[in-house]
């Protein structure tokens, strides 16, 4: 039976884009087991917005649960909701057809630490690891690096916060 997406209501999320001093941004690649196409395991940290949650709160908490990071300093915040829908074979099969996509509110951060800061495979508070492997990127790449529906939002994203990145 086919999914009627547009029913569903979208995710709140957040995303993070984090800069360090020399404009580049911080990028993961995502665990293979999460991803249908390795090819784009390359993703911003984002994630979910816990019911009451402040949206800048929820940005802080996935960034210090994905990446272990805390040294950062507000620079930016987009105006908008970003909104993209999964494909269907998403919906069907890891959503479970909950939510039709995902709303993201983004935040722009400067890495103020060292990076021996960043720990990718050992989370804090016993959070599963999201990523295998991270680096700094020219933020005009971040689009080409991502699954392919979540590009739109990607080029939003960076198109919103070009001033800090190029």
């Amino acid at each position: 039976m086919a999914i009627d997406a547009s029913a569903l209501p979208y995710r709140p999320c957040v995303g993070i884009v984090l800069l360090n001093r020399d404009r580049l941004v911080w990028i993961g690649k995502r665990n293979p087991r999460h991803d249908a196409d390795a090819a784009y395991a390359w993703q911003l940290p984002q994630g979910g917005i816990d019911e009451g949650e402040d949206p800048y709160h929820a940005a802080r908490r996935e960034l210090y649960e994905e990446t272990s990071i805390r040294s950062i300093s507000l620079i930016g915040e987009a105006p908008d909701w970003f909104t993209y829908d999964f494909p269907p074979e998403i919906l069907k099969n890891t959503r479970k057809s909950k939510y039709r996509g995902q709303a993201q509110k983004w935040y722009a951060f400067r890495f103020d630490g060292d990076e021996s800061e960043i720990d990718i495979l050992q989370p804090p508070d016993g959070h599963r690891p999201e990523f295998v492997d991270w680096r700094w990127e020219h933020g005009d790449q971040l689009p080409d690096l991502v699954i392919p529906f979540k590009r739109d939002v990607y080029r939003q994203v960076v198109d919103t916060f070009s001033h800090l990145m190029l």
